[in-house]
């Protein structure tokens, strides 16, 4: 996962501070030190560390404790603030153009996922309820317009492209194109090179020139630690890129481009990818991120996943069943949860939003196919068996399992684990239900007797 080793050692640097009733300068010095190398082998900008540690030394030498705060948690709450304003503060929000259409322009070398990328983009604009052109700009690289055309079938947007004329007139030509089939979202894919050279930077300033995007970003790798940082200010000199998206996000990254790219470029960062499909695009935001790197988790976007993934008629209709009688959990509803689970992305990513649990999962081997074995398992069952577990009997049982190619014990420690849900759920209810008629009758009191 993203920033595991970077979270690791943070993490270790500030337990040593915890039961310190107070903060004093070898404290800080100590555990500014593990800070310092923690972050360097995170391959973070030297310079970018320096000015780290010195800011956060400054706040924590002297620093009064709160009283809800031991010395531990204060130096973590100042580190939390500090990288929230290494990485820009706030989420940057795309901003939009006052004619149509709005045009972004994506850049960068080879390799760093650009081209899927402007899909992401795509299919995250659409989701915003916008109408997006993609524009086919890179003539060079062997198979890139097909790619390109396959990336904007999987998310049904329309892509532009005229073989390997000149990439300017086509960029000219897709902003008319657009216009005229009222595409309210232009985005350029546009050529990328293994490193930063003369005649690719001429060919992107002529298409800057020529169409005036609202938008430069530039997608970077976040794999590639320090050199990202080098790539993105060698465009940013050249362009003056307005933002940054950073790929590549859910591997295990070092964090360097992450932690160095706002300082050094001075732009922000606007989106990350976290996955390989369309829809692993997430815009970014600092105080959450942060959260992630000091191993507090990150609930709000995992919400906002469930928002986005959760098929809210669904989940409604489930909540009145169960307010009803929870009894009536069934294994149909037990197999629509599952498939709803997984529209939100890998379970690593997943757990790794939980707080306290990121750093937790390092010596534990994620299984991300562990939702096939009881999906199979229940796909296996006949409607009535679904609606009715409880009359899964034992040759049931074994029909189920030669179905499902998984063994009769597969199907009993699904069927106990489905028991068990089933029994908390109803617990849970019936405590919803108790709270309700305590505050009913409370209500119903006189205020004094």
């Amino acid at each position: 996962m993203a920033f595991e080793g970077l979270s690791d050692k943070l993490q270790a640097a500030f337990k040593k501070l915890t039961g310190k009733g107070k903060l004093n300068e070898q404290n800080i010095k100590d555990a500014m030190r593990e800070v310092r190398m923690a972050l360097l082998e995170a391959d973070v900008n030297y310079v970018v560390v320096k000015d780290f540690i010195k800011r956060v030394s400054e706040r924590c030498i002297g620093t009064e404790i709160l009283s809800s705060l031991n010395a531990g948690q204060q130096v973590i709450k100042i580190v939390n603030e500090e990288l929230t304003a290494l990485m820009g503060g706030s989420n940057a929000k795309l901003t939009w153009s006052s004619s149509v259409p709005t045009i972004y322009m994506l850049c960068g070398l080879q390799g760093a996922g650009k081209t899927t990328m402007c899909g992401k983009l795509a299919n995250y604009l659409v989701k915003e309820g916008k109408k997006p052109l993609l524009a086919a700009c890179d003539i060079y690289r062997p198979a890139a317009i097909r790619q390109l055309q396959v990336v904007g079938e999987q998310v049904n947007v329309p892509v532009f492209e005229k073989g390997t004329q000149d990439p300017v007139k086509t960029v000219q030509e897709a902003v008319e194109h657009a216009r005229y089939y009222g595409r309210d979202v232009l985005i350029i894919d546009t050529a990328g090179r293994l490193h930063v050279d003369e005649a690719l930077m001429n060919e992107l300033s002529r298409i800057k020139e020529t169409v005036h995007p609202q938008e430069i970003l530039l997608v970077v790798d976040a794999m590639t630690g320090q050199d990202a940082v080098n790539v993105a200010k060698a465009f940013n000199d050249q362009l003056n890129i307005d933002g940054v998206i950073l790929t590549k996000l859910d591997s295990d990254t070092r964090g360097g481009a992450a932690l160095s790219v706002r300082a050094v470029t001075g732009k922000p960062i606007k989106f990350s990818g976290t996955g390989e499909k369309m829809g692993d695009i997430e815009p970014f935001h600092p105080d959450r991120m942060a959260s992630r790197i000091l191993g507090m988790g990150d609930m709000l976007t995992l919400i906002e996943k469930a928002t986005e993934n959760m098929d809210q008629d669904k989940t409604d209709k489930l909540g009145k069943k169960l307010q009803r009688n929870a009894a009536d959990l069934n294994l149909e509803d037990f197999l629509e949860q599952m498939q709803q689970m997984k529209k939100m992305g890998p379970l690593s990513n997943i757990l790794g939003m939980l707080p306290g649990v990121g750093s937790k999962l390092k010596d534990v081997e994620i299984d991300e196919n562990a939702f096939k074995k009881p999906e199979a398992i229940v796909r296996s069952m006949t409607p009535q068996e679904r609606r009715h577990p409880d009359i899964l009997n034992a040759s049931r049982r074994k029909r189920i399992a030669a179905g499902a190619g998984v063994t009769v014990q597969d199907v009993n420690a699904l069927m106990r684990q489905f028991e068990q849900m089933r029994q908390m759920v109803k617990q849970m209810m019936g405590n919803k239900k108790g709270a309700m008629r305590r505050m009913a009758a409370g209500m119903n009191r006189p205020p004094f007797r």
